[in-house]
């Protein structure tokens, strides 16, 4: 009796240690990763991909877009517009709902 309550709070205690450890290494891993040194190759795709956010806030939109892809933008919105009956195509729609009446059926 008292064995097998041994092997059943070791079963427990192991399972529960185990997935402590596999969080504390999850979590430890990635804090490594951010204080260790990147390869260069990830240090030039995280450079980049930092430099293109800038660019972006900065032009307010997509990097590099010239007048053709403003033309593109408006010709298309204004098509939409057309086929759904017009709006605010660059805000998320506001919808309204209304409760039902029902009747009351008398018996």
């Amino acid at each position: 009796m008292i064995l097998q309550r041994l092997l059943c709070f070791s079963t427990l205690l192991r399972s529960s240690l185990s997935v402590a450890i596999r969080r504390n290494i999850g979590f430890t891993a990635v804090v490594f990763n951010k204080t260790q040194n990147l390869d260069p190759i990830q240090k030039l795709f995280i450079d980049k991909i930092r430099d293109y956010d800038a660019k972006s806030k900065k032009a307010g939109g997509p990097v590099d877009a010239g007048p053709e892809y403003q033309k593109n933008m408006e010709d298309e919105i204004a098509k939409l517009q057309r086929l759904y009956g017009g709006g605010d195509l660059t805000k998320f729609p506001d919808f309204k709902f209304e409760e039902p009446k029902f009747d009351e059926v008398g018996k």
